[in-house]
Order: C-alpha cells, then structure tokens, then sequence
C-alpha cells in the first residue's frame, strides 16, 4: 500500500527505544539513523577533530563526508549518518582519529 500524506495524517510512530551517547539516554525510534536520533535529542556533535579537537556532527547525512564518525558498540569510525539506531545501542564521542588501540 502506498503512503500518501492524506494516509500519514495522524500516523503514530512506532514503539521508542534507547540508546546511550556517552552514558546518557538517548531516545530512538524505529527506522531512525544513530545520527538522526541524535538530532532529534538536541546533540548536534559527537566527534571531536584530530586537529584542534573541534566538535563536528552530522553535516551531509549521506555519508558522503565523514563529519558523523562516532564509536558505535566499540567500533571506531562508523558514519553515524547511514548506521541504523537498535535497542540497545552504545554511541561513545570519538576522538581525533577513533584508533585509541594504535596508541599503545
């Protein structure tokens, strides 16, 4: 069946779930990139530069620039933009370059 805005007109979301940014509650919903749940809980950054730790966020939202990499789950440089939000969920701001491991 097709969706047309006469048939969205009231349509409910579905059920909310949570993820975590750095220990902190984030709602989600169904559907919902990691980085637009961010948005839409006010959190504009969550990766700081390699270069002058400066904060950066979403900025195309295609995946085409990399200004949305964050530690999804434990893995480092993942564009936030096109990885789907799940229950469950541990986002960490990644900083500089996300290859702490390197560091050692």
């Amino acid at each position: 069946m097709a969706r047309t805005p006469a048939g969205l007109v009231g349509a409910q979301p579905e059920s909310q779930f949570e993820i975590t940014l750095d220990g902190r509650p984030v709602p989600a919903l169904s559907g919902q990139s990691v980085a637009a749940a961010l948005w839409s809980a006010g959190i504009l950054a969550w990766r700081t530069t390699r270069v002058g730790g400066r904060p950066r966020g979403a900025f195309c939202g295609i995946g085409q620039c990399y200004d949305c990499l964050a530690t999804i789950n434990a893995e480092p440089n993942r564009r936030a933009c096109l990885v789907p939000a799940r229950p469950g969920d541990t986002i960490t701001t990644q900083e500089g370059d996300g290859r702490a491991e390197l560091s050692v």
